[in-house]
């Protein structure tokens, strides 16, 4: 039977997705959503605009695949250009004339999502991916070797700072084709593009498209072997080439999305396992569950929670509520993770749950066409993280009690700002 509620729009008691109760405990804040109703009325985080918010493994499932949800409100006919992006960079106070480079093939819908991302896909393929392993692992052991000998004087390292983030970094760019000597400033405008300050926000954007500019002229007089240089040379089925700006968007968006997510979940996985003592130990045992252990903690503790907002291409029913035509839907992909309908004992981290395969069950690299390009290169990158770490050191511990570490306080996200242990 169809029940309509009230449009987001007309609700006075809209559920703020940038309420700091959300950011600072969302496994509870969002399971409580979940128990509350399948589809709830909210707003936006930042902007305040209204969007249904769906908790629910099978109803998240549903909105991230089913082609009835588009990311691009402007293909819904009768409905004007949609300028919540726009408010939400200019709030940041990123100049116009940048505007324009934050639209990717994370934004889109249809043929030009398919064509953006067949551009780059043969980059992420599983054989591609795991063919780096080496190289990987190579990176992560002159991380280790170093990582000693960056301890202060109570013997405390920043495992976040001076491990996740530098590996991360370091594949994604090598992957990309960011020069070695440029990597350094790429850091920065990966610390400076979570800041809550608007001009470092904004000039960390600037900065970026800038210097992906230049490269992109450095590669054509001096092509090299990765990806960049691919996309220069390559033309898509019909003969059409990338336009610049939508390779500098590509890069932009490749590295950024790429590395951040993948040093984050690092470190939030290591939590995760220490704060399990008998997870962890099992771990140390039985080295070949890290596959497992990997999906596992992707379930538990990815650093995005949410996804962007999807719009209904036609009236839609999800879960009773009839979602009109036009409305914002957004997915809590931390809500469906916990879910008891899909996950028996949920909040149990079990590093068995998971088949040891390269499908998962959890939603947190999304689902559907926009499923993470780089997700099988973020679990071998995790794989080989946390093997290397554990070996090297397997009496690692947290320096801090778990809730004296310093977290960011950016909606929608479970990041941590720095992670102290003792080796």
């Amino acid at each position: 039977m169809n029940a309509t509620n009230p449009t987001p729009t007309g609700a006075d008691d809209r559920i703020d997705l940038g309420t700091p109760e959300l950011t600072r405990d969302p496994f509870t804040a969002y399971s409580k959503l979940r128990e509350q109703g399948a589809v709830l009325p909210g707003k936006q985080a930042v902007i305040g605009d209204p969007t249904w918010i769906v908790t629910r493994y099978d109803d998240v499932k549903t909105v991230l695949a089913d082609a009835r949800f588009v990311k691009d409100r402007t293909s819904i006919p009768g409905f004007e250009a949609d300028d919540s992006r726009f408010r939400f960079l200019t709030a940041f106070g990123l100049p116009e004339e940048y505007m324009g480079y934050m639209v990717s093939l994370l934004d889109l819908d249809g043929e030009e999502h398919t064509r953006l991302r067949k551009l780059v896909s043969r980059t992420f393929t599983v054989r591609r991916i795991s063919e780096l392993r080496p190289r990987m692992e190579e990176i992560v052991d002159g991380l280790l070797d170093r990582l000693p000998e960056q301890a202060d004087e109570n013997g405390v390292v920043d495992l976040l700072n001076q491990f996740g983030y530098p590996f991360s970094m370091t594949v994604i760019c090598e992957l990309v084709g960011i020069d070695e000597e440029d990597r350094a400033a790429w850091l920065g405008f990966g610390e400076q593009l979570g800041s809550e300050d608007p001009a470092e926000f904004a000039g960390a954007v600037r900065g970026v498209i800038d210097h992906v500019h230049a490269l992109i002229e450095r590669r054509r007089n001096e092509p090299a072997e990765d990806l960049l240089t691919g996309l220069i040379r390559t033309h898509d089925e019909d003969g059409d080439r990338l336009t610049d700006a939508e390779m500098v968007t590509m890069i932009f968006t490749l590295v950024m999305a790429g590395y951040g997510t993948t040093a984050s979940f690092i470190a939030n996985g290591t939590v995760d396992l220490l704060t399990h003592p008998d997870q962890f130990e099992l771990l140390k045992r039985e080295p070949e569950l890290m596959p497992r252990a990997v999906h596992e903690l992707l379930r538990r503790v990815p650093p995005a929670q949410l996804v962007g907002v999807r719009y209904a291409a036609e009236d839609v029913e999800i879960g009773g509520t009839t979602i009109k035509q036009g409305d914002g839907v957004t997915a809590i992909l931390g809500a469906a993770n916990f879910d008891p309908r899909q996950f028996d004992e949920p909040d149990t981290l079990d590093i068995r749950r998971e088949s040891a395969g390269r499908r998962e069950t959890h939603v947190s690299f999304s689902h559907g066409a926009h499923y993470c390009l780089g997700a099988a290169l973020a679990r071998q990158e995790s794989e080989v993280a946390f093997t290397k770490l554990f070996e090297r050191f397997p009496n690692i511990m947290l320096a801090v009690g778990p809730s004296e570490l310093p977290r960011s306080h950016q909606p929608g996200a479970w990041m941590l700002e720095e992670l102290p242990v003792r080796l």
